[in-house]
């Protein structure tokens, strides 16, 4: 009986070792999530498409499941911020608190912690071009680079327009030209489109591989105005046409309200499109996993 019993739990103990492997992986477009990461949940229940995350956030032993991800077709880019310090880096050095250096501006009050940069001077450049060569040891296919509208924000405090967008665009070119002397890796920039109106040579849309967008067709509970999107999309549409892929992150789910029909629509309007789309917890913290997720399981079920 004691030998019935402890083969029992053995059993028991393997079942639930190994059930989330068994269960039916739900295919999505596309998962953002950048905190609190936990790769063997997402690989254990969904094939994204495309997966954005914070290699930072994750530990060595997550490799295994970068690996296993890819191998299910999942294409794996890293966040990192090219337009905004961020004081919980690595890079950051205590002293800056009292004594910046002559490149780091001001806290962004939306987001304590992060500062803007002067991304055109080396030294920034620099810790940028070191926190790569820390990515790609995680083995993901390639970068997804935040803040590139921070061109707006100098050109709004001191600097002429051309001059900020021109030296993002050749900020990014740089890195473009960096990740792909050391493989196929690729570059997809976040938000920021109307770069373009600057990129004369075409040497934006030429270094990176895609784009990512935020709030595009939806915000919170309302759709944005048509105009705006409107507006984007002549950009977006643009760099699609290049043969190159959209990812569309709207923050409109909460799990208090019911607003699936919004849901629907935003997937609806991705899959119109060819967009790969994300409707995002909206809380913008994206910590967790969306529960939207469930409304792709529900499409694909029909």
């Amino acid at each position: 009986m004691e030998n019935f019993i402890k083969l029992l739990t053995i059993g028991i103990l393997l079942f639930l070792i190994i059930q989330p492997l068994s269960i039916e992986r739900v295919e999505v477009p596309l998962i953002y999530q950048l905190q609190k990461i936990n790769l063997r949940t997402i690989y254990s229940y969904y094939k994204p498409k495309f997966l954005i995350i914070d290699v930072q956030d994750i530990d060595e032993k997550d490799i295994y499941y970068i690996k296993k991800l890819k191998e299910n077709g999942t294409t794996i880019l890293s966040y990192l911020s090219i337009g905004e310090a961020e004081d919980y880096r690595s890079y950051w050095k205590k002293e800056w608190d009292k004594n910046p250096p002559e490149w780091l501006g001001s806290e962004n009050p939306k987001w304590p912690g992060n500062y803007k940069v002067k991304y055109w001077h080396k030294e920034w450049q620099n810790i940028v071009f070191n926190m790569i060569d820390e990515i790609l040891k995680y083995e993901v296919d390639g970068l997804y680079l935040d803040l590139i509208d921070s061109f707006v924000y100098w050109s709004e405090n001191g600097y002429p327009k051309e001059f900020t967008a021109l030296q993002m665009i050749d900020f990014v070119f740089q890195i473009s030209n960096y990740v792909k002397s050391k493989g196929n890796f690729l570059v997809v920039p976040q938000n920021g489109e109307n770069i373009l109106y600057y990129d004369i040579s075409n040497n934006y849309i030429n270094a990176i591989d895609g784009i990512g967008i935020e709030s595009l067709f939806f915000k919170y509970k309302k759709r944005i105005d048509e105009k705006i999107t409107l507006n984007r999309l002549k950009y977006i549409q643009k760099i699609q046409n290049q043969g190159k892929f959209v990812l569309v992150t709207d923050y409109i789910f909460s799990p208090f309200f019911d607003n699936s029909q919004m849901i629907n629509e935003f997937i609806e309007l991705c899959e119109k499109h060819n967009f790969f789309g994300y409707p995002a917890n909206k809380n913008k913290k994206l910590s967790d996993i969306s529960g939207a997720l469930k409304y792709f399981k529900e499409k694909e079920a029909k």
